[in-house]
């Protein structure tokens, strides 16, 4: 029904940069909120940040002042631009979006199959 795809991941030194995009697709009506959330082996997932589509934003305590999320309502993306890197980011990033499907009130939470982030030196 909505597909999330993921980019911008990859291996970067400590105190480097890296942006996230995630861009949905597919039977959307509405998007509420788009956000990124992590998982690295043995953790939890956790919320890294999200936006709503007024332009709401929570960021996840250890990421603030780190980390920007934005967001393009008109093209139905969502970035992530993450400074000042540290070892302990490496995860999976995903994209999540909670989604009124179209044609339809129902709503759903969509994820995207993930992007790998790596730091280190």
């Amino acid at each position: 029904q909505v597909q999330l795809v993921e980019s911008g991941g990859g291996l970067v030194q400590p105190g480097g940069s890296l942006r996230l995009s995630c861009a949905a697709s597919g039977s959307i009506g509405d998007i509420y909120t788009m956000g990124w959330y992590r998982q690295s082996p043995g953790n939890q997932r956790e919320l890294v940040a999200i936006i709503s589509s007024t332009g709401s934003i929570n960021y996840a305590d250890s990421m603030k002042g780190r980390f920007t999320i934005s967001r393009d309502n008109a093209k139905n993306t969502v970035h992530l631009q993450m400074n000042s890197l540290k070892p302990e980011d490496t995860a999976v990033y995903l994209c999540n979006a909670h989604v009124r499907v179209a044609g339809t009130f129902a709503t759903f939470d969509f994820w995207g199959q993930g992007t790998q982030v790596t730091v280190s030196s």
